[in-house]
């Protein structure tokens, strides 16, 4: 039977990742999952006409949050077989709009521009499904390419309790807009069983998330687990149809292309056959670095390589 967790109050962990979370649910490496995710806290819901999912105010009742600000994630799946020190393979194979609307807001100190607004803002954007179209408030039109803004595994044990906000080695607040259908993440395994959960569902997002939101929405995926145990992986990772991507966190904007791009060249060596100079003058002329987003604590960078230029 095809396994679809719904978000609710006993299956949604609010605003932080812990590998003592005991899974809502337990698959096969190689079976998908679907997941349905909720995003809003209580001071962003719309009124009518947009339709407010049940989910979303039960779990605001049940108060599991636990760190504040934080996601709603649900999970987290267990998968048969995985052990720490191998590799998660999450190919997503589709994402579906759940809600008719969406939010984004600014508030002071926060953001890429924290002391540029003294007020807050909300903006709630009416979503077309059929024709992938947000309309946003002010009359403009923008094209739909929903993914989820957490996506990752649990982290390791003695890391305790961890805000779901910086994106880490195990993923999480990756909000990487490349993370759409289609797309394969790799993401390192640090316990027993994986722990996968999803949650931030996005409409659509610029690199950066310059004011700390996207579209915030709910969403549904369909995530194929596979373990990996031929692969070692120290940050996440991915493949798009047409690419490949590295990807780091830290504090420090600079370090993180240092890490992507040192990453990027360890995967031109080992699939393109070059040596390390010939991988960074390749890097120079044919791969791009992206900002990911400057607004979680941990920055984030991802380079992205157009596959014709590895073997394979």
């Amino acid at each position: 039977m095809p396994v679809r967790i719904d978000a609710g109050a006993d299956t949604v962990h609010w605003g932080y990742f812990d590998a003592a979370l005991a899974p809502v649910a337990t698959i096969d490496s190689g079976e998908t999952v679907t997941i349905a995710s909720v995003s809003g806290p209580p001071d962003v819901l719309p009124g009518p006409p947009f339709k407010i999912p049940p989910a979303l105010p039960a779990i605001h009742q049940a108060n599991t949050r636990r760190m504040l600000p934080g996601h709603m994630l649900t999970g987290p799946v267990a998968v048969r077989g995985a052990r720490a020190g191998q590799v998660l393979q999450v190919d997503i194979a589709a994402i579906d709009l759940a809600y008719d609307w969406g939010y984004t807001a600014h508030r002071p100190l926060a953001g890429a521009l924290p002391h540029d607004f003294a007020e807050r803002g909300l903006a709630h954007s009416r979503l077309d499904a059929e024709r992938m179209i947000g309309h946003l408030p002010w009359g403009m039109e923008i094209p739909l390419k929903p993914f989820f803004g957490v996506i990752g595994v649990a982290p390791p044990p003695a890391w305790g309790t961890i805000s779901t906000l910086p994106p880490r080695q195990n993923g999480g607040n990756l909000d990487n807009k490349e993370l759409v259908a289609g797309t394969t993440l790799y993401l390192p395994i640090f316990v027993d069983g994986a722990q996968f959960s999803a949650g931030d569902g996005h409409a659509v997002q610029g690199d950066g998330e310059v004011c700390v939101n996207a579209i915030e929405t709910g969403l549904v995926g369909q995530f194929r687990l596979t373990v990996r145990d031929d692969l070692k992986l120290e940050w996440p990772a991915a493949e798009t149809p047409t690419h490949v991507m590295t990807m780091a966190f830290d504090p420090d904007l600079d370090d993180c292309v240092v890490i992507a791009l040192r990453l990027m060249l360890d995967l031109i060596e080992a699939r393109a056959g070059l040596t390390r100079s010939q991988a960074y003058m390749l890097a120079s002329l044919a791969a791009d670095l992206h900002i990911t987003q400057v607004v979680n604590g941990n920055k984030g960078v991802h380079c992205m390589l157009e596959k014709k230029y590895l073997k394979g």
